[in-house]
């Protein structure tokens, strides 16, 4: 058995963005939603019966708390915004398990279902879908990997070692240093992703460095990583067969008529008599 656990906050984006090269600016209020529906879709048409979708129910989480240049949803195009929630119904109605977050992130998600995925014995793998640097910290060996659509690259924990330059382990450490400006905390100036590399192959985590390394940085750098660090703890699922995608609910009628997508339905009800035989 294969795990597939998608980042639906990701792929929402994605779909948004890439619409907008074709759309003159006249956002479809569910044109995005409906991209992402056809790449769930497309995944279980190819065989992943196995499925779980993470996304942002708020962009705000408990790391706003703890620093106050975290990300927050201030610059979201409404258009974009607006169609956060009908994704997380739409993608019940068609019958994929979802994970809509409020104080955790969708990434928390991510690597909380890894975690239980990967610990139950038929599990072979878990497939993240992301190409978010964060979810490199999940990786191991090569049963737990990244898939980055985008760049059409499987990441095991190899690959991950010949991206960033550390293994998955080391990964929030990384980001602590570096920084990431996509989630909005700095890293520390003066090191960049080669010094990082070389500090934490040499030490260690963070916590293992000499005093002389950061010195009075060194709070804030264990603040980052602790921002970096995505929790596992999220009680999510029991039993990966909660996980199996067995056709859409019947709600998916209204919801392909709202969308204007007919298509949706048909391939989804094509689908469910496959996975059925």
């Amino acid at each position: 058995m294969v795990v597939h656990l998608v980042d639906g906050t990701y792929e929402l984006f994605r779909h948004f963005y890439g619409l907008r090269r074709f759309n003159k600016g006249k956002d479809p209020p569910y044109g995005a939603v409906v991209g992402v529906l056809n790449t769930v879709l497309e995944m279980i048409e190819g065989g992943a019966g196995h499925i779980g979708v993470a996304t942002d129910h708020v962009i705000e989480s408990f790391r706003n708390r703890l620093w106050a240049g975290y990300k927050t949803g201030a610059g979201i195009e409404p258009a974009l915004l607006a169609q956060f929630h009908p994704l997380e119904h739409a993608l019940v109605a068609m019958g994929v398990v979802t994970w809509p977050m409020v104080e955790l992130e969708a990434d928390d998600a991510l690597a909380s279902a890894a975690r239980i995925a990967a610990a139950d014995s038929r599990v072979e793998k878990v497939c993240i879908w992301t190409p978010d640097k964060d979810l490199a910290q999940c990786v191991r060996d090569d049963r737990i990997v990244q898939v980055d659509r985008k760049a059409k690259t499987i990441r095991d924990a190899e690959g991950v070692r010949q991206k960033f330059g550390v293994t998955p382990e080391l990964i929030p450490d990384y980001l602590a240093l570096v920084g990431d400006s996509a989630d909005g905390f700095p890293g520390m100036a003066g090191i960049g992703p080669v010094n990082a590399r070389q500090l934490l192959n040499r030490y260690g985590t963070i916590e293992k460095f000499p005093p002389k390394v950061l010195a009075e940085r060194k709070d804030q750098a264990l603040l980052f990583k602790k921002l970096a660090t995505l929790r596992t703890d999220a009680a999510l699922f029991n039993d990966v067969e909660e996980l199996k995608w067995n056709g859409p609910t019947s709600e998916f009628d209204a919801w392909a008529e709202r969308m204007e997508a007919p298509r949706l339905l048909e391939r989804c009800v094509k689908a469910e008599k496959a996975v059925s035989l």
